[in-house]
């Protein structure tokens, strides 16, 4: 019976193995489905929409072929589109029925003689990433509908028109791999089934009756035996033994084959898991109508990246036009001044480079048009020191250049949303904070001015401002030191005035905002009698940037104050707090009659 059971086991093994492998061969069906994507017009750029890229769900592994570079990038639909409006380009969508359309896209006629803007694809701010290889590039994406590729070769030759999207078919075999174990479970079952059959054989060949008595025996003689009897040996020859053990050893090795197919992919089987249970987070209520973040983590991260090599780069140069490409407002004029310093005094450093570092914070402004700017915060963890930057864009096709950049103070916080949430731009007259943007400059330079005596002091905190107390300190030993030699025949005199430069102001979670602006202090030596003159010749800097050494009218020496702070809304009861500043020398001056 164990016999049958054996054979019966061998049996039901053999059909699951089978049953299993051909889950994973004949019946298994395509892993991919690819959709070749037909160009029949000559353009410059392709775009293929996020519709076409998610009309199968799964990734999306993205082909093309063509001769020489190609070039490909994605990023929001809205910015590429924005970004291909003055150029020919062929876009691709789906149609109401789910099937593709081409369609070609003129670029705007110019007026007479002018000649359209060269594009270069390649490093743009708005890519969220890009790609380049030659001849074929293949890359595997996971897009959501609101983002598209683009796809070129540099911007003035035909794009590669040959393109190809695959899609996992989402194929498994769930049972593929139980089946394969388990009938090798089996088979082990059938092989211990045999085994026992066998012994139980062995032990059952004697004789079943009693047997009949033995007759008498006498003694033989070899001698005369030996010579006509052969010698028979019970012991199995070498080749007897090792044809069973090669019966048995064929099932497991079938088994092992079976075991070895089955592979360690897990769509070979069941996934009996549970649904894992959310992790509670903070809520953070979007607004309706608010647009997408300006960039994402990563894209920031890049463009930091970006800013500070080419400003690096500019600093090594001292190549005022080479920063103006990633720096602008007091950023870009305190290196301008910094650059005519050095090239004219051998022992003038270089200002602080910019930081590129991993970003602790991104706040970019949720906003689809522009300008449009983003806050970071850089974290040095050798000097433990942060700081804060400013960024902005004007258009599609132009680089984010740094406005502002400041030292946060020590145990600075910041109640901002997520990067992917963005913060909306508050407009610089909003009556809804303590005070509007456009008046922090003036009413933080009238307390410096003042001091306790400004109208404005209870509008700030004075117990988290370092920067104030530094300025207070400042002018009280240079007033001092200057009272020792030049009391009788000078005067020197401070003030600060609200700069230039626009703020910048992005909303925080408690409707407060961050508000970037700049301020100039300037210290002005005027000679107090006719007769008297102000001379220079022991403050190089002065000398070099007034371009004389001596004034009768005296001397304006001017510092920019880049300026960081929390205001706070018009309904809270804190002040606003001040979170971090740079200050750099801007200008000196001859003072004009």
């Amino acid at each position: 019976m164990r016999f049958v059971w054996a054979v019966a086991a061998f049996v039901l093994a053999t059909l699951m193995i089978g049953a299993g492998i051909a889950q994973r061969t004949v019946f298994q069906g395509p892993e991919t489905e690819s959709q070749a994507i037909e160009i029949d017009e000559t353009a410059p750029y392709i775009l293929v929409d996020g519709s076409v890229l998610n009309s199968h769900r799964g990734a999306q592994t993205f082909r093309a072929r063509g001769d020489g570079e190609i070039f490909a990038a994605y990023g929001r639909t809205n910015d590429m589109t924005q970004w291909l409006a003055t150029s020919d380009h062929v876009r691709v969508t789906l149609d109401d029925d789910g099937e593709l359309s081409t369609s070609f896209v003129a670029a705007p006629a110019l007026p007479e003689g002018e000649e359209p803007a060269a594009l270069t694809p390649s490093g743009s701010d708005l890519w969220l990433d890009e790609f380049q290889q030659e001849d074929v590039l293949v890359t595997s994406l996971q897009l959501p509908e609101d983002m598209s590729m683009l796809v070129a070769a540099d911007g003035v030759q035909p794009a590669p028109s040959r393109l190809t999207l695959t899609w996992p078919t989402g194929v498994t075999t769930p049972w593929a791999g139980p089946l394969i174990v388990g009938g090798c479970i089996v088979m082990a079952a059938g092989i211990v089934l045999y085994i026992l059959g066998l012994r139980h054989a062995r032990r059952s060949r004697g004789p079943r009756r009693k047997g009949l008595p033995l007759t008498p025996t006498e003694p033989i003689d070899l001698a005369v035996e030996g010579a006509d009897k052969g010698v028979i040996s019970a012991t199995p020859t070498r080749r007897q033994l090792s044809a069973g053990k090669r019966a048995f050893a064929l099932v497991p090795a079938l088994a092992v084959s079976a075991l070895l197919f089955t592979g360690c992919t897990a769509d070979a089987w069941p996934q009996l898991g549970g649904t894992p249970t959310p992790t509670p987070s903070e809520t953070v209520i979007v607004p309706d109508g608010q647009g997408q973040p300006a960039v994402t983590e990563t894209q920031a991260q890049r463009i930091v990246t970006r800013i500070a090599e080419q400003v690096a780069k500019a600093d090594e140069a001292q190549d005022a036009d080479a920063a103006a490409t990633r720096l602008a407002g007091p950023a870009l004029a305190e290196r301008r001044t910094n650059y005519k310093l050095r090239a004219k005094l051998d022992d003038q450093p270089a200002l602080d480079p910019i930081p590129s570092g991993a970003l602790s914070i991104v706040l970019p402004q949720a906003f689809d048009g522009w300008p449009r700017t983003f806050m970071a915060v850089v974290d040095d963890p050798q000097d433990k020191q942060s700081t804060i930057m400013a960024m902005s864009q004007e258009d599609a096709w132009a680089d984010y250049k740094l406005t502002y950049i400041a030292n946060l103070a020590a145990d600075t916080s910041m109640n901002v949303a997520p990067a992917y949430v963005g913060a909306t731009a508050v407009e610089p007259n909003s009556p809804f904070l303590v005070l509007p943007p456009d008046q922090v400059a003036a009413a933080y330079a009238d307390i410096l001015n003042k001091g306790d005596d400004s109208e404005f002091t209870s509008f700030f905190d004075e117990a988290t401002d370092t920067f104030r107390a530094e300025v207070a300190k400042d002018r009280a030993d240079r007033l001092e030191q200057f009272n020792k030699t030049g009391q009788k025949t000078g005067k020197l005199s401070f003030a600060a005035t609200a700069g230039e430069q626009a703020p910048v102001a992005l909303a925080t979670l408690d409707s407060g905002a961050i508000v970037a602006v700049t301020i100039n202090e300037s210290d002005t030596v005027t000679p107090t009698n006719d007769d008297a003159v102000i001379k220079v010749d022991s403050n190089p800097i002065v000398k070099t940037l007034a371009g004389v050494t001596q004034s009768a009218t005296g001397f304006t020496t001017t510092f920019a104050d880049q300026l960081f702070f929390f205001v706070p809304a018009q309904s809270s009861s804190e002040s606003i707090r001040f979170l971090g500043y740079s200050s750099n020398i801007l200008s000196a001056k001859v003072v004009k009659k």
